[in-house]
């Protein structure tokens, strides 16, 4: 994972993003692709959550370039390799255009009291198109702790098994691993299967299989995240069946509701 692209806007979440993207671009030796994205034309929302005025795209592009000012600053004195680049248009068509290289997505789950950009409809297009996980960050998250906690929620499904070989580099930085299986009869693989696989990449992981009671599986990952210290999840996304650009289930659930940084793949 030498390649990590980060969405760059002038917005809630950007600081979240930064954080996290600079804290695996030193922990993977990786170079980070900023991507800056200047709608074309952006709305103000208002403290009720409703929309304001439009605002100018010379006015939009003006907030970037201040905003491209602060950041190259700060990556100058980084100490990680990266590089700029501005586009224009929406902001999922963006990042997808630039993700065909890309080993890692840096993005964000919803944003509070956010409404434009809309960062959990952002990541879950992303999610359905690019090929490369996605880290979605919590707009409150202040970097991605690779070295911590990593707790795998593994479904026996191919999104999981394909995110979990994806990111074995970022798991050989984890200083322990938990599979955690909801059990419900729609698994191919089971969660021993998946422990061996990472054995064999030196990666020793501790397995918890639980069946759901009627509880919903994003519930109880919070619930075992919360109860094991997890410090981010990995699992894959749109496991039962893809809903197109209006996806639903586990995954949307979890980009809206989670309060770690969580590590998707499709």
């Amino acid at each position: 994972m030498k390649s990590i692209l980060l969405l760059v806007h002038d917005d809630d979440g950007q600081s979240a993003r930064l954080n996290s993207a600079l804290d695996l671009a030193h922990v993977l030796g990786a170079h980070l692709g900023c991507l800056d994205v200047t709608p074309p034309l952006v709305y103000g929302g208002n403290n009720h959550g409703g929309f304001g005025d439009p605002i100018l795209l010379n006015d939009e592009r003006e907030i970037e370039a201040r905003n491209k000012a602060r950041l190259t600053e700060r990556l100058k004195h980084a100490g990680v390799a990266w590089s700029w680049e501005d586009a224009m248009g929406d902001m999922a068509d963006c990042v997808i255009d630039r993700a065909m290289l890309a080993d890692l997505i840096v993005l964000n789950c919803a944003l509070e009291d956010t409404v434009i950009p809309d960062m959990r409809t952002v990541a879950s297009r992303v999610l359905m198109h690019a090929r490369a996980p996605i880290v979605a960050v919590p707009e409150q998250a202040e970097g991605f702790s690779a070295a911590g906690r990593a707790l795998i929620a593994w479904d026996g499904q191919g999104a999981a098994a394909a995110t979990m070989r994806a990111c074995i580099p970022l798991l050989q930085r984890a200083c322990d691993v938990h599979i955690f299986m909801v059990r419900n009869g729609a698994g191919k693989v089971d969660a021993d299967a998946a422990g061996a696989y990472l054995a064999r990449h030196n990666i020793s992981a501790t397995i918890k299989i639980i069946d759901d009671d009627g509880v919903a599986i994003d519930h109880l990952i919070a619930a075992e995240s919360q109860r094991w210290n997890a410090d981010y999840v990995m699992m894959g996304a749109y496991s039962h069946g893809r809903l197109a650009e209006t996806f639903g289930g586990v995954t949307k659930r979890m980009l809206k509701d989670s309060a770690l940084p969580l590590v998707l793949g499709h």
